[in-house]
């Protein structure tokens, strides 16, 4: 029996990760998985497409009527959606109050002790925005996540992110074992984007798994509350999904520590394709010290 691959997919806040994961592993289900889905996003929008549905009841949502998290029962939680995915959002606290790491880590322990993760070829861990904030880690920190792909686009903003994220796997590669597996470029269509990506991927010390083109067919799809997968199954958009789908299950095993750059050495980058001027530079630095 195949070992339980335990992955996340991290990525700036409005890349599109969510829409990406859902999509590949619904693919991977295509494949014959057996997937699990954990949102550790408190807008419980990491299974909307697989569910059909706005949102799900949150583990913490659930716990709070019910008084503690040891009152509810594994189907309480737990959704059975598209191909037989298994879904579960961890929920999080009302914006501006506590962290919502304590509430990921709650849902986690929770199902792991409920046997959730019985069965399953991939545990899948959909974590909002950037690492900066220790919570969103949290996946990372408690050795839950071993291996993270990187949603990204070659927007500056989406590069710097990504580079953050890479920080944080580095922090607690050592002491884990966590793994970057690679990045996964969004097509935004900004000025040499895949040639930026693999670029990046290089100083990262990683690859570029995937490049995604963009397709409103995906637009189509999410106001169906679809993935492409199943609102469009013979497009070349599903396609493509299952490349990504297929490369990162060829992907076990061949996770690195990642070597993060310097905001110098990314904004070079970005001069060297002709993206930056030097007199765009302190406009940068500033947008990356407000981020």
């Amino acid at each position: 029996m195949a070992a339980l691959r335990q992955i996340a997919f991290y990525g700036k806040g409005g890349i599109g990760k969510s829409t990406t994961s859902q999509n590949t592993l619904a693919a991977l289900a295509e494949m014959g998985q057996k997937i699990l889905i954990v949102g550790c996003d408190p807008k419980a929008d990491s299974t909307r497409l697989i569910l059909h549905a706005k949102a799900q009841d949150t583990v913490l949502s659930l716990a709070a009527e019910a008084g503690s998290v040891e009152d509810l029962e594994l189907e309480d939680v737990m959704k059975v959606g598209y191909r037989d995915i298994r879904c579960v959002e961890s929920g999080g606290p009302e914006p501006g109050v506590g962290c919502a790491g304590r509430g990921v880590i709650t849902s986690i322990n929770f199902l792991e002790e409920n046997g959730a993760y019985d069965g399953a070829d991939y545990v899948s861990y959909d974590v909002l925005g950037d690492v900066v904030c220790g919570g969103f880690a949290m996946p990372i920190r408690e050795n839950k996540a071993q291996e993270i792909y990187i949603v990204m686009s070659g927007e500056m903003m989406a590069m710097y992110a990504a580079n953050n994220i890479s920080k944080g796997v580095l922090k607690y590669a050592n002491s884990g074992g966590v793994r970057l597996g690679g990045l996964v470029c969004n097509e935004r269509q900004t000025d040499k984007e895949l040639e930026l990506a693999e670029a990046l991927a290089g100083m990262l010390g990683t690859k570029l798994i995937h490049f995604v083109p963009r397709d409103n067919i995906v637009q189509h799809a999410e106001l169906r509350r679809m993935t492409v997968l199943e609102y469009a199954p013979e497009s070349q958009q599903a396609e493509e999904y299952r490349q990504l789908a297929q490369k990162i299950h060829a992907n076990a095993g061949n996770g690195t520590i990642p070597t993060p750059i310097t905001m110098d050495q990314l904004e070079d980058l970005l001069m060297d394709f002709g993206i930056m001027k030097k007199e765009d530079e302190s406009v940068i630095g500033k947008a990356a010290h407000v981020a």
